[in-house]
């Protein structure tokens, strides 16, 4: 159920059967041998599928996010922690103006996470809504598959590759990639982080077998459909 396949006396006739509302937040920025919008692509994508399983309206996503630490590789988009935090919050009071009031935030970007903090403050303006954060990537079942299948597993990594954030004709290496210090990374600025981290893979493997990815979206899938259905307090 796609905004963009709706139109307002559609979601008008939804919004007197339910309330909920799904929105993704991504991030434009480095992933190595993937596509630059991997963190878009996977949020919207999940998003969106989760959406149709449940009919549920689904917004466009955000594309861009807060990534301060990868400012010097070319392509990244990196919004101010100020600039996120307004544009999420006028996002949100228009959806609340709308008629909805569980709203749900599919997030595919690490960065991202400390706007919860803005959540809780919107929500103190608002408090018969309901706001889900859900970093799907870190989601029990599917850290439990990454993690049987490998330990060795980040950003950019085999990870994040799958058959819709992999880009046609791009070679990556096939050998295992040893895991960066993120402690270190935290300490330095974004030069340092490009010289450290080198292709952008954080550690792990480029790639797995298209089998085990489908298992690990199948189960953040499942994840996702079970929030939306369960997961709203009262």
């Amino acid at each position: 159920m796609k905004i963009s396949e709706m139109n307002w006396f559609q979601l008008q006739d939804y919004l007197t059967r339910d309330d909920r509302v799904i929105l993704s937040l991504g991030s434009t920025e480095q992933h190595a041998y993937l596509s630059l919008c991997t963190d878009h692509l996977l949020a919207s994508r999940l998003a969106e599928e989760a959406g149709e399983k449940q009919g549920i309206p689904v917004y466009p996503g955000l594309p861009f996010g807060m990534a301060p630490y990868f400012t010097e590789f070319p392509g990244t988009i990196n919004l101010q922690p100020q600039t996120y935090n307004a544009l999420l919050d006028d996002v949100l009071s228009s959806l609340y103006r709308s008629g909805f009031r569980r709203l749900f935030l599919v997030n595919g970007h690490g960065g991202n996470s400390p706007v919860q903090v803005q959540i809780h403050n919107w929500l103190n303006r608002h408090p018969e809504a309901r706001v889900q954060l859900h970093n799907w990537w870190a989601s029990p079942k599917v850290m439990g598959l990454v993690k049987h299948f490998s330990a060795n597993a980040s950003h950019a990594s085999w990870m994040e590759n799958f058959p819709w954030t992999r880009l046609p004709n791009v070679d990556m290496p096939r050998e295992e990639k040893p895991a960066l210090n993120v402690a270190k990374l935290a300490q330095l600025p974004a030069a340092a982080v490009k010289v450290y981290i080198g292709d952008g893979n954080y550690g792990g493997d480029y790639q797995r077998s298209d089998e085990e990815m489908a298992q690990i979206w199948a189960a953040g899938l499942d994840e996702t459909c079970m929030l939306l259905e369960q997961g709203w307090m009262p």
